[in-house]
């Protein structure tokens, strides 16, 4: 049973119109993506250079540290080092919220480059009557004609509302 079910299934996608568009090779040709990166490398330039004054300030305090350790108390090594490990935890703090700041920038600035990509899958898929796209560059299905949704009735096998 499970075979016919599988060569039936099998005949009526073979019926379907397919079709496949590489959606990496698209959004490298957009001429938004090139203005998105450079808007984001921008962001992502000032928190860099924030992140290196630090490594900088970390770096002097490190080596202020080491050349005079012999002659401090040691209640004064305690203060410098106490001092040091302050400045490495304001820059992992930095550096995880720049990486947060980052990430969201990336998704607010990408999302209506990739809505338009996606509404002209879309719109192209309709106009020429294809059934499915696919995205070769992930093998995720784009596109596929409401009428071939199953979830409904999956939903109604398993007696979920």
């Amino acid at each position: 049973m499970l075979a016919c079910s599988l060569f039936v299934g099998n005949a009526v996608f073979a019926q379907a119109k397919l079709g496949y568009i590489n959606s990496d090779e698209l959004l490298s040709v957009m001429p938004e993506v090139k203005k998105v990166d450079s808007a984001l490398a921008l962001f992502a330039k000032s928190y860099q250079d924030q992140l290196e004054e630090m490594g900088k300030e970390y770096q002097k305090k490190v080596q202020d540290f080491q050349a005079q350790e012999k002659t401090m108390t040691e209640a004064m090594k305690e203060v410098k080092v106490k001092e040091i490990q302050q400045i490495e935890e304001r820059i992992q703090t930095t550096q995880q919220s720049a990486q947060e700041k980052v990430t969201k920038k990336r998704e607010e600035l990408y999302s209506p480059v990739l809505e338009k990509a996606d509404k002209a899958i879309k719109e192209v898929a309709k106009a020429n009557n294809y059934d499915y796209v696919f995205d070769a560059s992930r093998g995720n299905l784009l596109y596929a004609k409401e009428s071939d949704n199953i979830l409904p009735l999956v939903k109604a096998k398993l007696g979920i509302k």
